[in-house]
């Protein structure tokens, strides 16, 4: 079982710091560049700036079924007036192998139409007998309220190059997403995203959320490179909100994807 965790983590190593999204967008394909929530602070953080109440949320996937090879995640966002600060954490691997991720957030809501935001992410990257190395990258995000029911936005990852010189194989690579956002109706909503990761080939992804009462939301998703599945649901009740997601790669397996967060 270790040398199977072994071999899934340094497939990882292709994509470092692509961020796992909360389980509401990676239920969507992993298309949440236009999506406003919490999970935001994973995907992009523009998407807390309309967040007028503080919401903290903590978040558990387990990948390709594999019991040694998780992701753990926690947000919290605090808003003050038209700006929003966020930190976020997440840690993917096991003890032979280590990912951890930590970010500050700043957005700022302009004029309810557009949002903008910084992130400052730490990084840190350990490989057992070859040791472990740390670094700082800055990435921005941007959405803009086209209308009442079109949004559209855009995220950069890395656009400084930042990366990693003492461990061979590992990478930190840079990243461009755009995405657009489309309300139907109070049910339905739809979102899509392209990503281009330098040096890789482009992945388009689309999603649907379908709110069948006011508590309960189902959705789904595809995304092309790789082709890869996804569905889940979302339960709301008071301040309290449960998400589960589920990813299916055709070769791997599947990946669930459990959250809970609380508004104050």
């Amino acid at each position: 079982m270790k040398y199977i965790c072994l071999i899934l983590a340094f497939l990882h190593t292709t994509a470092i710091a692509q961020i796992s999204p909360g389980p509401r967008s990676l239920a969507m394909g992993s298309a949440g560049t236009a999506l406003q929530d919490v999970w935001s602070l994973q995907h992009n953080p523009a998407g807390i700036a309309h967040l007028t109440r503080p919401i903290f949320a903590l978040a558990y996937q387990r990948h390709f079924s594999v019991h040694d090879l998780s992701t753990q995640k926690a947000v919290l966002a605090v808003p003050f007036n038209k700006n929003v600060l966020g930190i976020s954490f997440q840690r993917y691997g096991f003890n032979e192998y280590l990912e951890q991720t930590s970010s500050i957030v700043y957005s700022k809501n302009f004029s309810g139409a557009l949002a903008l935001s910084i992130i400052i992410k730490h990084h840190q990257f350990s490989v057992a007998k070859y040791g472990s190395e740390s670094l700082i990258s800055v990435d921005a995000g941007m959405q803009y309220r086209v209308n009442e029911q079109l949004w559209i936005a855009s995220h950069i990852s890395n656009p400084a190059k930042t990366n990693f010189h003492d461990l061979p194989g590992t990478s930190l690579p840079v990243a461009l997403s755009f995405g657009v956002s489309y309300v139907f109706s109070d049910k339905v909503l739809v979102i899509s995203d392209i990503q281009k990761v330098l040096d890789a080939a482009i992945d388009t992804k689309i999603g649907m959320e379908y709110k069948f009462i006011k508590w309960f939301a189902l959705r789904g998703g595809l995304s092309a490179n790789p082709f890869k599945q996804y569905a889940g649901f979302g339960i709301i009740y008071h301040r309290f909100v449960l998400d589960m997601a589920v990813s299916s790669h055709q070769h791997l397996g599947y990946s669930p994807n459990l959250a809970f967060s609380y508004e104050f």
